[in-house]
C-alpha cells in the first residue's frame, strides 16, 4: 500500500470522463441494477418516509456483546460521528433467563439510549435460552421445540415493534455459532420467525443473514423452505474486504451481483433490500499510525464501494474494540474511549455526502483508479482513489474542494494536478458537465471490469507483476515473487505459505456453472526436491479437497489439471479455490494458472 507507480492523466471535462449509475437500490430498497426513475418510484413505495423506524441513512455500526454496557458511553461520539443505525442484541438467554420470565429492563436501557442520541436498532434473534436448548447451552442445536422459538419472537416483537422495523434472525449461523445446525434448521427458524413476528407486527421485516459472504448458504437454506418468508439479506464479508488491499475492488463490486442472481435463480423478489450488517478490519490495541490508517482507508472504502454497489446499509464491527487476544481490534473507538482515525474517516464521510447518499454514478480517471460520484439533495460528491501500488493525478477544468479522510478541508484551483493514492479523497463541487455527462452514460460497463461470461477459459500469469484475466490472486504475500513466477513460502510461520488462493471472476463461473477444469502450471525447485500439491476449491458443499499430485521429475514446467463437477464460485472467504501445498515436502514454482469450463 505504499509503493506506487507514478502516472498522470490531464482530466478535463471532455470524452475522456464517463459517469453512470451503478445502482440505485443503495439507500431505496429497491432492484442495484434499475434507471434512475424507477429507483424513485419503488423507492417511495417501500420506504415510507413517514415511518419513524426506519430512513434512508446507510451509515451503521455493529456494536460488540464485550463491551455492550458501554454503549452510554459510545452512543454520543456515534452520534457525533453521523452513525444513523446500530445493530446491537441482548441474547434469547438474556431477555428470557427462565421460560415463562421476561427481562426487558437491559434492552429497554439501550433502546432509550438509542433514541435519545438519534440513533435507530436493529433486532436480531440469538441465541438459545439454555432451558430451551437441548443441551442446556446457548449455541447447540437442536432446539428442544420451536414454540419456544416462536413466543421469544412474538414477546420481542410485541415489546419493540413501536421502535425496530427490522430484525435479524440469528448471527452467523453458517459460522461458529449453531453447532449441529443446518440450512434446514436455519430456515425453519427464519419462516417460523416471520409468520410470528408478522402476527404481532404485519409492517414488521425480517433479514437472513450469514457469516462472510456464504451465498450457497443462503441458497440452500431458501430451497430448504426460508423462501418468501425474509425480506433482506445481510452478509458479513470480511474476508472480501481484505481482498480491497490487493485490487479486490472488482469483486466487492460483484457482490450485490452475484446476490439477486441467486435470489433471482430461487424465484425470490427482485427488490430484497441487501444489507452489510458486519464488516471489519483489524488495528492494533496501542496507536500505530501506519496501521491505524489501513484501517481508516479499509473502512472508507467499505462504505463507499458497499453504497455504489447497492447494499441499502452496511455496519462497520465495532463501535468500541475490545482485545481478542492478539492485541488487535476491529473498533473505531478503542477500549480507553479514545478514538482511531477510522473514527475520523467515517466521520469525514458522513458529514461530506450527508446523511442519506445515493448513488450517482462512476468516473473514469485513468488506468489504475476508482471514482465513485454520489448525491444527496443537491450536492454531489466524488469519492475517488488509486488502485493498490499505483498513483494517478489528475486536473479538474473547475475548482472543486476537497475533503481527507481526517475531515481536512482544501481548495483546489482549476488546472492544478490532484495526486490519487490508495486512500480515498472526497471531491466537492464537480464541474457540472462531468456531472451531465454522467448521468447520460448511465447503462454503461464500469471501466475496471471485463465481462467474462461468453469466454471458455480465464487465467492468470504469475510473475512479479501478475498479468490476470479473469483470476486474481488473492493474499499474494503468502507467495515470493521472482521475475516471470511466484514460489511458495514454507518459511511463513503461520503456514500461509503452503497455499496460493485464487478469486474467479463470477461473471465466467456463475452460479449455475459448475463442470470446471483447474490446471496449474508448476516447476519442481530442484528435480531432487520432491514436491506436490492439491486443490481446495469452493463447491455446492462448500470448500473441499481434492487428490493429491506429485510434480513430475523435471528441468521444464509441468501442467497438473483437476476437474471439478460441483462448482460453486461465489468467494464466500474471499476467495476460489487454492493450491494446497501442505503434504509438499518442497517448496515450488509456479508460473499459471487457468481455469476452462469443461463440458
Amino acid at each position: 500500500m505504499t509503493i506506487f507507480e507514478s502516472g498522470r492523466l490531464p482530466f478535463k471535462t471532455s470524452s475522456r470522463i464517463c459517469l453512470w449509475v451503478t445502482g440505485c437500490a443503495v439507500l431505496l430498497m429497491v432492484p442495484a441494477l434499475c434507471t434512475p426513475s424507477s429507483a424513485q418510484s419503488s423507492r417511495d413505495t417501500l420506504l415510507l418516509p413517514s415511518d419513524p423506524r426506519d430512513d434512508r441513512n446507510p451509515w451503521g455500526i455493529a456494536s460488540g456483546a464485550e463491551w455492550f454496557s458501554d454503549y452510554p458511553r459510545f452512543n454520543p461520539m456515534l452520534k457525533q460521528a453521523g452513525v444513523g443505525w446500530l445493530r446491537g442484541f441482548h441474547e434469547w438467554q438474556t431477555i428470557q433467563p427462565k421460560q415463562g420470565e421476561w427481562n426487558f429492563a437491559p434492552s429497554d436501557r439501550l433502546l432509550e439510549n438509542a433514541r435519545a442520541n438519534g440513533i435507530r436498532l436493529t433486532g436480531v434473534f440469538a441465541y438459545l435460552a439454555p432451558w430451551a436448548s437441548a443441551d442446556g447451552g446457548t449455541r447447540r442445536f437442536p432446539i428442544k421445540d420451536i414454540r419456544f422459538w416462536r413466543n421469544y419472537v412474538t414477546g420481542m416483537v410485541a415489546r419493540y415493534h413501536a421502535d425496530i422495523k427490522y430484525w435479524e434472525v440469528w448471527n452467523e449461523f453458517n459460522g461458529s455459532f449453531a453447532e449441529g445446525g443446518s440450512p434446514e434448521t436455519y430456515a425453519e427458524l427464519v419462516r417460523e420467525a416471520s409468520i410470528a413476528a408478522k402476527k404481532v407486527d404485519p409492517t414488521a421485516k425480517i433479514g437472513m443473514s450469514v457469516a462472510n459472504f456464504d451465498v450457497r448458504f443462503l441458497d440452500a437454506a431458501i430451497k430448504a423452505g426460508a423462501a418468501n418468508h425474509f425480506d433482506y439479506i445481510c452478509v458479513h464479508p470480511y474476508e472480501v474486504l481484505a481482498g480491497l488491499f490487493g485490487g479486490g475492488e472488482p469483486a466487492f463490486l460483484n457482490m450485490t451481483k452475484t446476490l439477486r442472481n441467486m435470489l433471482a435463480m430461487n424465484k425470490q423478489p427482485a427488490d430484497i433490500p441487501l444489507w452489510i450488517t458486519e464488516i471489519g478490519s483489524l488495528a492494533p490495541v496501542k496507536r500505530d499510525d501506519v496501521l491505524d490508517q489501513l484501517q481508516a482507508v479499509a473502512l472508507a472504502k467499505a462504505y463507499l464501494l458497499s453504497i455504489a454497489a447497492g447494499f441499502q446499509r452496511v455496519f462497520w464491527f465495532e463501535a468500541r474494540g475490545p482485545s481478542y487476544g492478539n492485541d488487535m481490534d476491529h473498533g473505531i473507538i478503542r477500549s480507553d474511549m479514545t478514538v482511531r482515525p477510522a473514527y475520523d474517516a467515517l466521520k469525514a464521510l458522513t458529514t461530506t455526502l450527508g446523511p442519506e447518499p445515493v448513488p450517482a454514478g462512476w468516473l473514469d480517471l485513468g488506468e489504475g483508479s476508482f471514482g465513485f460520484v454520489f448525491g444527496s439533495g443537491s450536492r454531489t460528491v466524488l469519492a475517488a482513489w488509486a488502485a493498490a501500488k499505483r498513483e494517478v493525478t489528475v486536473v479538474f477544468d473547475g475548482d472543486v474542494r476537497l475533503s481527507s479522510l481526517k475531515g481536512e478541508k482544501s481548495g483546489l484551483p482549476a488546472g492544478e494536478p490532484l495526486k490519487l493514492t490508495a486512500a480515498p479523497i472526497l471531491v466537492e463541487d464537480l464541474p457540472i458537465a462531468l456531472v451531465e455527462k454522467a448521468r447520460a452514460q448511465s447503462d454503461k460497463p464500469y471501466p475496471w471490469t471485463v465481462d467474462y461470461s461468453q469466454t471458455a477459459q480465464v487465467k492468470a500469469v504469475l510473475g512479479e507483476r501478475n498479468v490476470e484475466q479473469g483470476i486474481r490472486q488473492v493474499n499474494q504475500d503468502t507467495t515470493i515473487a521472482d521475475r516471470e513466477w511466484r514460489r511458495t513460502d514454507f518459511l511463513r510461520p503461520d503456514k500461509e505459505g503452503r497455499y496460493v488462493y485464487f478469486w474467479v471472476d463470477p461473471q465466467f463461473a456463475a452460479l449455475d456453472v459448475k463442470n470446471l477444469e483447474i490446471t496449474a502450471v508448476v516447476k519442481r525447485i530442484a528435480p531432487d526436491k520432491l514436491a506436490g500439491l492439491s486443490i481446495e476449491y469452493e463447491s455446492s458443499r462448500g470448500y473441499v479437497g481434492s487428490d493429491y499430485r506429485s510434480i513430475p521429475v523435471s528441468d521444464s514446467w509441468q501442467e497438473v489439471s483437476w476437474k471439478v463437477q460441483d462448482a460453486n464460485f461465489v468467494g464466500a472467504w474471499g476467495w476460489s479455490f487454492r493450491l494446497n501445498a501442505i503434504s509438499s515436502p518442497n517448496e515450488f514454482l509456479v508460473k499459471e494458472v487457468t481455469v476452462r469450463k469443461a463440458r
